[in-house]
C-alpha cells in the first residue's frame, strides 16, 4: 500500500516516533532489522523518538530495557504516557495535591517524586484527582474505591484507551481500556480524558518542543486504532508495520489512502 505520494512525504520525513512493542520488538525479543533501521537514521540525521501507551513502568525503566537491548536512547526520547499523566495534571489542575492512582508502584512513585501526595483505598477524603492507569498490580478494592470516586464526580484521567496489551505469553493482559469499561459498567461515567495514543498530545508536544511542523513527522507502529489513528489525528504521517498486531487482511480493511502499510521499519528505511 505504498504510493508515489507516500515516496514523496517520507522525503519530508525530520523525525520518527516509533511505537515500541511489536514496532522495535516484540516482548523481551528486539527484532533483527531495529538497529540498523536507528543507524540509517543517524546516518540521514533524522531524529527518532520511543512512543508507549503502556504506563507500568517510568521513563527510566523504558531507557534500561532499551539498553539492555542494545538500543541507545536518552529520556528526551522516550515518551510515555506515565510521564504525559503526569504533566497533564500540572497544566491543567495546577492546585491539585492529592492524587488517587489506579496503578503499578512504579506511576504511583513517578506521582510522588513530582510533589503528589497520594490517597489510599481506606481514605475517606475525596482526591482532587483520579488517575486509572493499566494495573498489573490490580486489587479489588483499589479498583471498586476507583469507581467509588469516579460516581462522585471526582476529575478522571485515564492514561490510555489500549484494550489489551501485547504479549509472547499464552495470556491475556487486560489493559487499562477495559479496566475502564469496568468502572463505566458499574458507575456510569466514562473518563473525562483519555491520554495516550491516538490522542495527538504527546506528538503536538514533541512538534512544539522540536520545532518541527506536522508533515515532518512519521508515527510508526502496527496497531491502527493506537498508533495510526494517533498520526492521522497530529496530521503527521501514518505508518503501519505489520510486524505487530495487525494483520493484512486487518490492514485492508481498516486503513485509509493517507496510511502508509509497510511490512516492518526495514521496509519504511528503505523508502527513506
Amino acid at each position: 500500500m505504498c504510493t508515489n505520494r507516500h515516496s514523496a512525504l517520507s522525503r519530508r520525513i525530520r523525525h520518527v516516533v516509533m511505537d515500541m512493542d511489536g514496532t522495535i520488538y516484540l516482548g523481551s525479543h528486539i527484532f533483527p532489522y531495529t538497529l540498523d533501521f536507528l543507524e540509517l537514521l543517524r546516518r540521514k540525521g533524522i531524529g527518532y523518538s520511543f512512543l508507549t501507551n503502556n504506563p507500568t513502568k517510568s521513563p527510566k525503566d523504558y531507557i534500561a530495557k532499551l539498553t539492555a537491548m542494545g538500543i541507545p536512547c536518552t529520556e528526551e526520547q522516550m515518551l510515555t504516557t506515565s510521564r504525559t499523566v503526569v504533566e497533564y495534571i500540572g497544566r491543567h489542575f495546577p492546585s491539585a495535591q492529592r492524587i488517587y492512582v489506579l496503578g503499578t508502584r512504579s506511576l504511583q512513585e513517578l506521582f510522588v517524586s513530582k510533589g503528589y501526595s497520594l490517597v489510599d483505598e481506606k481514605d475517606a477524603a475525596a482526591p482532587d484527582v483520579l488517575v486509572v492507569s493499566f494495573d498489573t498490580t490490580l486489587v479489588y478494592p483499589r479498583l471498586c474505591k476507583a469507581a467509588w470516586w469516579a460516581s462522585k464526580g471526582v476529575p478522571y484521567i485515564a492514561t490510555n484507551p489500549d484494550r489489551v496489551c501485547p504479549t509472547e505469553e499464552e495470556t491475556v493482559l487486560v489493559d487499562c481500556g477495559s479496566i475502564q469499561k469496568c468502572i463505566e459498567h458499574a458507575t456510569g461515567r466514562k473518563a473525562d480524558v483519555v491520554l495516550g495514543k491516538p490522542d495527538p498530545t504527546m506528538l503536538f508536544e514533541l512538534e512544539e518542543r522540536l520545532g518541527l511542523q506536522k508533515d515532518e513527522v512519521a508515527m510508526i507502529g502496527d496497531r491502527v486504532y493506537t498508533d495510526i489513528e494517533m498520526g492521522r489525528r497530529a496530521g503527521a504521517l501514518p505508518v503501519l508495520v505489520l510486524s505487530g498486531e495487525t494483520t493484512p487482511e486487518l490492514a485492508r480493511e481498516a486503513c485509509l489512502p493517507g496510511d502508509l502499510v509497510v511490512k516492518d521499519l526495514a521496509s519504511f528505511g528503505e523508502m527513506l
